[in-house]
């Protein structure tokens, strides 16, 4: 019988080839699917509803410049009118007896106005009140592009740490469940006891609940990130812990990061720009005691404009000066100026408040990433004491020096110990983008910096 095995070994080979990269294909396209943090950034600064109305407040702030700018400019009117008049006339004649007349007529009239402020402190203040206005809706954006970094941040770590939580949980129960079945084979073959299946069972049945629990953080957290986005999210980028650089804050002292904040955090533009609007809102109370004066041009053309002139056209061009000054308003402009300075005092200690909170903040994320370098370390040398621990510990039980108790003990403080690792490390991440938020920092530079630990 002749042997045509030989004959199907290419065919086998260009199929098992086309298997290997159909799976690398699909491999590589799972990655590709997968968001990391800078991608997660720029959908949620293009989908995000709150930055979206963020920004159209900022343009609807931005209008005030040329509003008040409109207020010092010429002002341009004209008006138009054309009337039918029916007059009717009641007088005694020559013998004294009363007689009416009726008279009808057309009269129209044509003016155009041009008025240019020439001294009015109230408009001119007002224009400048508006920079500071513009100044703080442009800060406010930027505070809440720096607070999305931070959105972002948190609902991507949190995403991530369920992940997390999750497959340790996942992994405990596997660990539980061949426990359950070794003191069951234990008890079988005589040399374990019923309380190394009850400890055990008991355990993997926590961790049942425990799983159940994590699946529905994981789904919640996840809703949370799809939320912030928009758009639905199959799978994020995991942290690259050997890319994790364990850096303090630079510099290394805690006043020049609070100067750093009260220079350049956006809150703090913010507020400034609201105490300086607040300042000019003194002074243009104040001018409302003032006098005002205005150039005036205007050309007029009428006809009939009265009975005694029907049928009559008058032209008349007029140019010269208006002078206002205000004697009496009953009190109305000094209670404004008594406002604007109950509204200047008050952004004054709005601003001295949000001075000593930020210090406090930035004290906290300060700490949290100094402090966070030392705790991740410590941690790491946890886990690997845990890990040397539990297998010793193994190793023990079939000596005979230790029970399967100590084992589940070891097994479960190794478990936390990775938890709390992992944990530490997203805190560690989470402190510096709130730091770098805080000082003002550019929002992009800082999502630069951070997806480089998830590549």
């Amino acid at each position: 019988m002749r042997n045509t095995s030989y004959l199907f070994r290419p065919r086998l080979l260009k199929r098992m080839a086309a298997l290997a990269l159909a799976l690398c294909a699909m491999a590589v396209s799972a990655q590709s699917s997968a968001l990391d943090f800078k991608q997660v950034y720029q959908a949620a600064l293009e989908q995000d509803a709150t930055i979206r109305a963020s920004r159209a407040a900022a343009d609807s702030g931005r209008e005030r410049l040329p509003q008040a700018r409109a207020g010092l400019m010429p002002q341009v009117s004209a008006t138009a009118g054309r009337n039918f008049n029916s007059l009717d006339t009641t007088s005694p004649n020559i013998l004294g007896e009363l007689g009416t007349t009726n008279d009808r007529y057309f009269s129209d009239n044509k003016t155009v106005q041009l008025r240019q402020p020439l001294m009015n402190m109230q408009r001119w203040l007002q224009f400048e009140q508006a920079k500071s206005l513009v100044a703080e809706s442009d800060a406010t954006l930027d505070r809440d592009l720096q607070y999305l970094v931070v959105r972002v941040a948190g609902a991507y770590f949190e995403t991530l740490m369920a992940d997390e939580q999750l497959e340790l949980v996942l992994a405990q129960k596997k660990t539980y469940t061949a426990l359950v079945d070794a003191a069951k084979k234990g008890i079988a073959a005589g040399s374990g006891t019923r309380t190394d299946i009850d400890d055990a069972q008991a355990r993997l049945d926590m961790a049942t609940a425990q799983e159940l629990e994590a699946r529905q953080n994981q789904d919640q957290t996840r809703r949370q990130l799809e939320v912030l986005i928009n758009q639905p999210v199959s799978a994020l980028v995991k942290l690259n812990v050997p890319a994790l650089k364990l850096v303090g804050p630079d510099p290394s002292n805690l006043d020049e990061w609070t100067q750093r904040a009260e220079k350049n955090s956006p809150e703090m533009k913010a507020m400034h720009a609201r105490l300086e609007a607040a300042r000019r809102e003194v002074s243009k109370s104040q001018a409302g005691h003032l006098p005002t004066l205005d150039a005036i041009a205007q050309w007029s053309n009428s006809g009939s404009e009265n009975i005694t002139r029907i049928n009559s056209r008058y032209e008349n061009k007029t140019i010269g000066v208006q002078l206002n000054v205000p004697l009496f308003s009953g009190g109305y402009v000094n209670s404004t100026i008594r406002q604007a300075v109950a509204e200047q005092t008050r952004a004054e200690e709005s601003l001295e408040a949000l001075r000593r909170d930020l210090g406090v903040r930035v004290h906290k994320e300060y700490r949290g990433v100094s402090e966070g370098v030392m705790r991740v370390r410590a941690l790491e040398q946890a886990v690997r004491s845990a890990d040397q621990m539990m297998k010793s510990t193994q190793m023990s039980l079939k000596a005979g020096s230790r029970t399967q108790l100590d084992v589940l003990n070891a097994q479960q403080q190794y478990t936390l110990a990775l938890r709390d690792l992992a944990q530490a490390r997203y805190v560690y991440l989470m402190s510096k983008v709130k730091l770098a938020s805080l000082v003002g920092d550019d929002a992009v530079a800082s999502v630069e910096e951070i997806n480089i630990y998830f590549q």
